[in-house]
């Protein structure tokens, strides 16, 4: 029980803090929709897609899973302050151990990534028309969305030990997973260097499983991205925790015995 009060008690503080940043919530909704508007826009005059979906239609999935992405990596930046005033050393001396602690992170991170993709989800009708099936199965890929984001700025996170070269290591992150997802553009006219990044870029199944939720045709199945996305999820909270381990004892069990 003690873990669960842990967890509890790390989500809750997480999403206060979270809240009262209200510059942070506010840029993270003004990003997709300026990126809708401004470069949706503009390259609508120029892109010519397949069929008669217009640029804002095909790239609006992506651009509520950029909100889920920032929204989740972002809230990791409570690690690197809880380290960089010496609570975190706390919470992972707590009985509760690592498994909690990230497990709160990553919740709180989830719930704040999927409440910011679903403001953006909620404009879906001025842009493409979806069903209320459609809604709900996007809402559900936007919380796998969401949960893989939030590990992965956990991961980013884990041993940074200042918010400054956290803005500057999640922004090299952040990019490069957005740009090479097909989130606004197709990933099979990308070189076949790039399409090979691509398909192992988590961010790519989560645009993709979005596509299928809102009713457009998507390059891999439901089941490959959903399996994508939970092994992504699974996978970097493992290295996650490795990493947060205080004690370190996983790196100290694979290092090799020096004899005096």
């Amino acid at each position: 029980m003690s873990a669960l009060s842990s967890v509890y008690g790390i989500v809750a503080r997480d999403l206060v803090r979270t809240t009262r940043q209200t510059s942070r919530l506010l840029g993270g909704l003004a990003r997709p929709f300026m990126w809708l508007l401004l470069v949706g826009t503009g390259y609508n005059a120029i892109a010519r897609l397949e069929g008669a979906l217009s640029y804002q239609a095909f790239i609006y999935p992506g651009i509520i899973v950029m909100a889920a992405l920032f929204g989740g990596m972002l809230t990791a930046i409570a690690t690197v302050y809880d380290r960089e005033f010496g609570m975190l050393r706390l919470m992972l001396a707590s009985p509760a151990g690592t498994a909690a602690v990230l497990a709160g992170r990553a919740l709180a991170a989830t719930l704040v990534g999927a409440a910011q993709g679903a403001v953006v989800l909620l404009f879906a009708p001025l842009v493409l028309p979806i069903s209320s099936r459609e809604f709900v199965a996007a809402l559900g890929a936007l919380v796998l969305a969401a949960a893989m984001s939030g590990m992965l700025g956990l991961m980013v996170a884990a041993r940074l030990r200042s918010v400054e070269n956290f803005a500057g290591v999640i922004n090299v992150v952040l990019f490069p997973l957005l740009f090479v997802s097909g989130a606004l553009y197709p990933t099979t006219g990308m070189p076949p260097a790039l399409r090979a990044l691509a398909r192992g870029n988590p961010v790519t199944y989560a645009v993709d499983l979005m596509r299928h939720a809102v009713g457009q045709r998507g390059e891999f199945g439901v089941v490959v991205d959903v399996a994508a996305l939970l092994a992504a999820t699974l996978i970097a909270f493992g290295v996650a925790a490795v990493l947060f381990d205080p004690e370190q004892r996983f790196v100290r069990a694979r290092r090799p015995r020096v004899s005096p």
